[in-house]
């Protein structure tokens, strides 16, 4: 899940100086406590608290984490990205921090390659709620070009992810599935190495599946390497989030209706449990100054809840992959979300990302629905793999992570997860990897998004499907309207369908190379 802390300034000096402070709450995350301290006339530290439910880290390689970035709004009221050192920063005892270049393959640079974020987590072993106080995150705002002085307000973002870790996997399963891979243990993290022999896991080994077309690049992100995935879809809330720190131009490419008038009201998609308003009563469109975008409860669910932990439909490859270069991520691979799905381990035929071939086959019914706490009152399975999908789902998205938080809930199949804990791989909404289908998919390197959009909202990752067209991305998954087959780990029947409209079928969720 996603969440943000503000930090108000009043005033900016080199001792330690409290600006503000808000919580922000949820089931999983939560940012506090936000503090600047120790201003070096270069340099200064964004100090905070962090915690997050349901956290883990498993030796020797299994654990989650929370990506943290830091944004600021300046005198002339726009927000940018702060650009953070390679080190330097502080962690608490049991916290571990990994800073994630703009370009992780190349030298650290202040100006031309800092980091965009950290990677927070566990240093040891441990399960549940993870709390880290006092950590201090090194901005290095001079190379931003901006003076202390000017810096009116400093947020810190969170997002949860999960750590994959280096290492072989299968691509494909050997079953059924539609249009799926030739089943290939992927075994290098050169992505132009063609298959050949006796898999490990499997088919031949290689950079790429057997019978498809290697990628233009050694370096595409097939997989093998470690990377982190969102734990999550991208939520309302998030979204939210990320509205609130654009300009009405930036804004008004990434929605479906901003007003023109300073009294309107746009939105997203207001149906199906979207949400998302964007409140305009006294902002005047022409200037720079934000709107103010937040979630409207009343609309879809006729009582005081937002739906902010709801998954963000509507959101056309240029909405996400807008999100994903505002945060210093990057979409994921259809091999990496294969990875993602079944991990290390000996594929089965035709399995969900749950790794069995059991799904839940009844309808639920919500409860405490479109709050923090949503779940399921009804039909949850205690033995077979729960998804939002055709024959269970309520015609709309389900609040991320739903089936975990169950108590009936007994492990990775319950809840749904992926090998490595990721949650709603299958279902809910469609994932929007990067295909190996096409020629524009194959062009893609995994570079980074840098936490700046274009003037007109556009995202500016080097070698992306293009924004407007989508032409390289697909779609895998399934979604609440797809029939179970759909969700399985390797079916491939839309994985190299270009749709660049906004379809309330489809989300997303975003990835990093880890550091």
């Amino acid at each position: 899940m996603e969440r943000t802390l503000r930090i108000l300034r009043q005033t900016l000096i080199a001792t330690a100086c409290l600006l503000g402070t808000l919580s922000s709450k949820a089931n999983n995350i939560q940012t506090t406590n936000g503090v600047v301290t120790g201003n070096t006339g270069t340099q200064m530290f964004v100090q905070f608290d962090l915690s997050w439910e349901n956290s883990w880290r498993i030796a020797p390689d299994r654990w989650d984490a929370a990506w943290v970035f830091v944004k600021y709004r300046s005198s002339d009221g726009l927000w940018r990205h702060a650009s953070l050192d390679n080190s330097g920063h502080v962690a608490p005892g049991g916290a571990s921090i990994s800073a994630g270049l703009v370009d992780p393959t190349s030298a650290y640079n202040a100006s031309t390659n800092p980091a965009v974020g950290v990677f927070i987590y566990r240093s040891t072993d441990g399960s549940g709620t993870f709390t880290a106080n006092g950590i201090q995150l090194l901005w290095n705002y001079s190379a931003d070009g901006v003076v202390a002085a000017d810096v009116q307000e400093v947020r810190v973002f969170a997002i949860e992810m999960v750590y994959v870790p280096q290492g072989a996997f299968a691509a494909g399963s050997g079953g059924t599935e539609n249009a799926a891979f030739t089943l290939t243990t992927i075994n290098t993290a050169d992505a132009t190495s063609a298959p050949s022999g006796t898999g490990g896991l499997g088919g031949q080994a290689g950079g790429y599946p057997t019978g498809q077309t290697a990628p233009a690049n050694a370096s595409w992100p097939n997989g093998f390497n470690a990377f982190y995935s969102m734990k999550y879809e991208v939520t309302q809330q998030g979204y939210v989030d990320f509205l609130n720190t654009l300009t009405y131009t930036q804004q008004n490419t990434r929605t479906t209706t901003v007003p023109t008038s300073v009294a309107g009201t746009g939105a997203l998609n207001n149906n199906h449990r979207n949400g998302i308003d964007i409140q305009t009563s006294g902002v005047d469109p022409t200037t720079p100054a934000l709107y103010a975008c937040n979630l409207d409860g009343d609309a879809i669910f006729g009582e005081a809840v937002d739906g902010k932990d709801i998954a963000c439909h509507s959101l056309s490859w240029g909405d996400l992959t807008a999100y994903l270069d505002w945060s210093g991520l990057r979409p994921m691979t259809e091999l990496e979300f294969e990875k993602a799905c079944r991990g290390t381990l000996a594929p089965v035929p035709d399995e969900y990302p749950w790794g069995t071939t059991g799904i839940a086959n009844n309808a639920y019914t919500l409860a405490n629905a479109g709050a923090t706490n949503e779940g399921i009152a009804t039909n949850y399975s205690t033995t077979l793999g729960n998804a939002c999908y055709f024959t269970t789902g309520i015609n709309a998205p389900l609040r991320v992570g739903i089936f975990a938080a169950n108590a009936n809930n007994s492990g990775r199949v319950t809840a749904g997860a992926s090998y490595y804990g990721i949650m709603e791989l299958g279902g809910n909404l469609w994932e929007r990897p990067v295909t190996i289908g096409n020629a524009n998919g194959r062009a893609f390197t995994g570079s980074h998004g840098n936490g700046a959009l274009a003037a007109s909202g556009d995202p500016e990752g080097a070698t992306w499907p293009a924004p407007t067209t989508a032409d390289g991305a697909g779609l895998r998954g399934g979604a609440w309207t797809s029939g179970d087959t759909f969700l399985r780990v390797s079916h491939r029947n839309f994985a190299a369908t270009t749709s660049s409209g906004r379809d309330i079928l489809q989300g997303g969720r975003g990835a990093r190379l880890a550091p």
